[in-house]
Parts: C-alpha cells; structure tokens; sequence
C-alpha cells in the first residue's frame, strides 16, 4: 500500500488551533464513586505523536475515553479543536467525534456487519461514493492482512485479526486526531512493528496521536514524548 494515494489523504482538516485537546484540571469517578482520574491538565498539539504509559489500572483507557467524547468528567474542563466540550448537548457531539479515530481494547467491532462494512463505516457516515469506499476497503484490508475476510462477520475473526480491523477501521478515513488504546497489545512483533510504520506515515501528514501502551521498551525503541498515569494522576515526562 502507497501510504499518502489512496487511503491516506492529504491535505488534513485539522483546526489550525496549536492544540487540538485540552484538559485542565479533569476528574473522573464511577457510580462506585472511586475516582479513576484526578485533576488531569495537558495539553496535545497538533501533529504531535504522544505514548500515554501507565501499568494496567493507571487510567489510560479512562483517560482516552475522555479525550473521545465517550464519557463526561465528574469536574474540570475538555477541550477538542478548541471548543468546549462539557456544555455541549449530545445532539452536538457528532460532529466533533468524526473527526477522531479510536483503537480500543474492545474493538467495538459491529456483530452483524462484514469487516469490509466496519471498517468502511466512518467512510460511509461522511457520505463518500460506494465505489470509492470498497477501493479504499479492499486496499487497506489486504494491507493489514485481512484480506481473504472482507466478507467474514466479526466472530469467526481471532483477537489479533479483530484488533487489526479495529486499526484500519480507525484510520480509513484520515482522522484528525487518532486515539489507540494499547493498539500493539494482541500483534506479533512484526504486525507491530508495521502498525506502528503505519501511524507514523499518519502522523507525518498531521494527524495527532495519542498511542497507550504499556510496553516500555517499545516506548524506548521511539523518540516520542511521554505522558505517564500512575493512579490516576498524571506524571510528566
């Protein structure tokens, strides 16, 4: 696959805003009532390329949940593409949601679509033509390796075969911002390795990405900054 042709637009819409999220001072608990984020404040600037590290149970994916407009904080401030997000209404959401790509550990997967129908969703919902949305699909499954299952249904595919659809389902459409929950975590290290080629060409063209792992020495192998979670809190690197 020619990364930039086809499937990698340039040319991003990204805002010209210097950061495209902000957080200040964000807190986040469940109805246990345990918080699982406590007074987070960073800023992410456009066309960076971010890890967020932390062991299991730091809050990486809670915090990434917040960055996408998944769930509310319990206090504090979001910010996406420089407008305020916590009083919006949901019927406002959408549009900004569209313009993020996300990688979760869930897949989050669509049960009664093919994976050519899931990962060409985002494709869809923008309204691009049929015939250019199977060319983009056919390219990009058969570049992550997926192609003889174009027309298989999410359940006969393995955990590493799902996570790789979950990937080109997040990047078909040239996202903006690129949120990828431990993306890494169920790929050999040659799949790795080729994913991680694959968000870096992204990021040459200007999506911003954020990439949670806990995998330290992939971290090391990578001259990138470093958000760090411990307990909930954010500790700078």
């Amino acid at each position: 696959m020619h990364l930039g042709e086809k499937i990698i637009r340039t040319g991003s819409a990204a805002s010209l805003a210097t950061e495209v999220i902000q957080l200040t001072k964000v807190s986040m608990g469940y109805l246990s009532g345990q918080e699982v984020l406590r007074d987070i404040s960073l800023s992410i600037t456009r066309g960076g390329f971010y890890f967020l590290a932390g062991a299991s149970g730091a809050g990486k994916s809670s915090l990434l949940n917040v960055m996408a407009l998944s769930v509310r904080p319990t206090r504090g401030n979001v910010q996406l593409f420089g407008t305020e997000t916590t009083t919006l209404s949901r019927h406002q959401l959408p549009a900004l949601r569209r313009r993020v790509g996300t990688v979760f550990q869930d897949y989050r997967l669509i049960d009664h679509l093919s994976i050519e129908e899931n990962v060409g969703l985002p494709l869809k919902i923008a309204g691009e033509p049929k015939r250019e949305i199977a060319e983009k699909v056919s390219e990009l499954l058969a570049w992550v390796g997926l192609g003889a299952y174009h027309k298989a249904r999410p359940e006969i595919l393995s955990g590493g075969q799902k996570q790789r659809a979950a990937i080109a389902r997040a990047v078909i459409n040239n996202p903006d911002i690129l949120l990828a929950d431990e993306p890494s975590g169920n790929l050999d290290s040659a799949l790795r390795y080729k994913f991680m080629y694959l968000f870096e060409e992204l990021n040459k063209i200007g999506t911003t990405i954020v990439f949670a792992t806990h995998d330290e020495t992939l971290i090391s192998m990578f001259n990138y900054p470093v958000l760090r979670l411990k307990d909930g809190r954010l500790v700078k690197e």
